[in-house]
């Protein structure tokens, strides 16, 4: 998708705090945080959401993004205390951009409801 921000990052036309990048997935900061750590991970692949998730990313790129997550989770020593892993699907479920991506959150209390 030529508009779509996540698109530019991953080809590199806008710059992001790239923290881990594979054939399949990348992962970099979040511009604005809700937590002392907040990552975001996508998918190199333009899926808009996981609506739009075929079997093939189900089966290869969504167990790829967890394994990534894990990585990060630990790298940044949210492991000992806990994290929240959220992916927002739709306009309802508050998806503000049109591409895959599951937010890391750590560092912080995450309280419940979420909102």
């Amino acid at each position: 998708m030529s508009d779509c921000i996540f698109c530019k990052i991953v080809k590199g036309e806008i710059p992001a705090t790239i923290l881990f990048e594979n054939d399949k997935v990348v992962a970099f900061k979040d511009i604005n945080p809700e937590a002392p750590s907040h990552l975001l991970i996508i998918p190199k692949k333009h899926i808009a959401s996981m609506v739009h998730a075929t079997e093939e990313d189900i089966r290869e790129i969504i167990p790829e993004i967890f394994k990534v997550i894990q990585h990060l989770a630990e790298e940044f020593g949210m492991t000992q205390e806990g994290y929240r892993i959220v992916n927002n699907c739709g306009k309802l479920g508050g998806q503000t951009v049109g591409h895959l991506h599951f937010h890391l959150l750590g560092g912080r209390q995450m309280l419940w409801p979420p909102g």
